[in-house]
């Protein structure tokens, strides 16, 4: 099951060609959400690409999100912004809608052992606004793709020719 066509969603996504993998998002959404600089309770993770390539991993919010069809508990639900809701309550934390999720966007709290995924902080997501490389904003899936293909060309091409 693929994600669908979310073309009027916006989520948090790094531009490719700025993001240099601080890790400031990360403890700026863990402060926010859970008052700690402890990155392992953040809602957004960089990954370093192969030493090519930094991103940073939050909620897509996916059309028929994988992640909550395949909660059992219905302790995920989607609202009509395509946030991802939480019921802690409910969640046992099984990680089915860990697994489910293809973008690896969602992880389990490493205490409190429920999910925990990117509700883009009411509209206003903290991450955004402290990246010190102004390389986060929230952007379509068509124009993030269009954006990390760009970057990898960039970063490939020449690296292919020094090895030449």
């Amino acid at each position: 099951m693929g994600a669908s066509n979310n073309q009027g969603r916006s989520f948090v996504a790094a531009d490719p060609n700025k993001c240099t993998g601080c890790g400031v998002c990360q403890l700026i959404c863990a402060l926010e959400k859970e008052d700690t600089f402890n990155p392992a309770v953040s809602r957004i993770k960089v990954l370093n690409l192969h030493g090519f390539l930094n991103l940073a991993v939050a909620c897509r919010l996916c059309e028929d999100a994988p992640c909550v069809n395949a909660c059992l508990r219905e302790a995920l639900k989607q609202d009509d912004r395509g946030i991802i809701l939480v019921d802690e309550e409910k969640c046992n934390g099984c990680g089915w809608c860990v697994e489910a999720c293809e973008y690896g966007a969602i992880t389990l709290h490493p205490e409190k052992r429920v999910v925990i995924v990117c509700d883009l902080c009411g509209g206003e997501p903290k991450c955004v606004d402290w990246c010190p490389e102004g390389a986060l904003e929230l952007v379509s899936e068509d124009e993030f793709n269009r954006r990390v293909g760009v970057a990898m060309v960039n970063k490939l091409v020449p690296e292919a020719w020094r090895r030449v």
